[in-house]
């Protein structure tokens, strides 16, 4: 039976390896180790990103974080907050990023009485609705019906009675919107101390707008425009002129009739 040589196996056969390969053998085994590792921390890292997204999403959206607590309205004084917030359609415990704003807004401002409206969120958990309401500068009798009018023309509330200190508009069969506007301009450019002196103001068309005063004397307004210079030059010729008609249309030659 042959004996085995010194350096070639051992009774199992196994070869006997060297320091040097053993240790590349490691390096080699540690690299392969650091490259599974690295993808593994990608692929966790994509995970973590994706539950906080998805959590964030649903936390946003879904959920009652986040959701609607409190309505609060601003700014309203002859409408009721409660009928404001009816109307908004924004109900409680609806996720507060869901709320529609844009149609919260388009029905609020259908109200006649909202001359202006802003929804916006509060977060975490509020909507503010902030209103600015129409303020009767006169009144204008329409089918029976006494009208507040606004300074944009806009007939939006009724009155028993007229409140004191607002002009009176009286119209004619057939008077636009377009009319009113602009008897709108025309009173708001009146300054106090001949608004005073008004009884009421007569409006046919939008050039056709006249001052009736309390005294009887009537005043040829024409149009708005100019409304400023008009007044101007009217005072002075009402202390100082005696007549029935004052004619400021054209406010650069005004007429009279005795």
């Amino acid at each position: 039976m042959p004996s085995l040589r010194r350096g070639s196996g051992d009774a199992t056969g196994a070869v006997p390896v060297d320091r040097a390969t053993r240790r590349s053998r490691r390096r080699f085994a540690r690299r392969q180790w650091r490259r599974r590792w690295l993808a593994w921390r990608y692929l966790l890292v994509l995970v973590l990103v994706l539950a906080l997204v998805g959590g964030g999403i649903y936390a946003v959206w879904f959920s009652a974080w986040l959701a609607v607590e409190d309505v609060e309205v601003s700014g309203a004084q002859t409408v009721k907050a409660a009928d404001i917030r009816a109307r908004s359609g924004i109900d409680e415990g609806e996720p507060l990023v869901r709320v529609d704003l844009a149609s919260a807004e388009r029905r609020i401002g259908a109200l006649a009485v909202v001359r202006s409206v802003s929804v916006t969120r509060q977060w975490p958990h509020g909507v503010l609705i902030s209103i600015e309401e129409r303020v009767a500068i006169a009144v204008v009798e329409i089918g029976e019906r006494l009208r507040g009018m606004d300074v944009d023309g806009v007939v939006f509330r009724d009155y028993k009675k007229a409140p004191p200190g607002l002009p009176r508009v009286e119209t004619s069969i057939g008077t636009t919107s377009a009319a009113l506007k602009e008897a709108a301009q025309v009173i708001s450019a009146l300054p106090a101390s001949l608004t005073l002196l008004v009884d009421h103001v007569q409006v046919t068309t939008v050039d056709q707008i006249s001052l009736v005063l309390k005294d009887g004397r009537v005043v040829n307004w024409g149009s708005a425009e100019e409304s400023d210079t008009k007044a101007e030059v009217l005072e002075p010729l009402l202390a100082s002129v005696e007549a029935s008609v004052y004619d400021v249309s054209v406010p650069s030659r005004p007429t009279i009739t005795p």
